[in-house]
């Protein structure tokens, strides 16, 4: 009989966040292409979010990650720079975010890149197809190991 995953609720996570490594295999596909592919990830869990999962830069497929201008600030992690998606000929605007420069504690984002969720086809955590979080201002992969509610949805910026 197989154990049944445990379940972890948004709310049972700290703030200030935490990061974790993540032991299980990470995929992003898009337009019939796997764009990145890695064992090497890790995750960011923060109060009332589904985790934020950060994937190695070498892990993407050469040419998919364009620069792109402008910057966000969050308050634990540092200053974010986004990426454009060049994938088969299609430019995906701000589809993924990296720290340059993270702050004290977070330290193991440098050199790795979160993607949203809902602006690729699919995203996967082992081998279970993720859900993206609401909104576009966080960029939870939602699996259903996971339970809410989440931040990210209209009416939920105040919580």
């Amino acid at each position: 009989m197989s154990k049944k995953p445990e379940v972890e609720s948004v709310w049972d996570y700290p703030r200030p966040p935490r990061l974790e490594e993540v032991s299980q295999h990470l995929s992003v596909h898009h337009a019939g292409q796997e764009i990145a592919s890695t064992k090497g990830s890790v995750r960011v869990l923060e109060t009332s979010h589904p985790p934020t999962y950060y994937l190695p830069m070498a892990d993407f497929t050469q040419g998919v990650l364009i620069p792109s201008p402008g910057e966000t600030y969050c308050e634990f992690k540092g200053v974010a720079s986004y990426f454009d998606l060049l994938i088969a000929g299609r430019l995906i605007p701000r589809a993924a975010w990296t720290y340059k420069k993270p702050n004290r504690g977070f330290e193991k984002l440098l050199g790795k890149v979160a993607i949203y969720a809902s602006k690729v086809d699919e995203c996967y955590v082992g081998e279970e197809l993720v859900q993206s979080q609401e909104g576009d201002f966080y960029g939870g992969w939602i699996t259903s190991s996971i339970k809410g509610p989440f931040k990210g949805a209209a009416g939920t910026m105040g919580w």
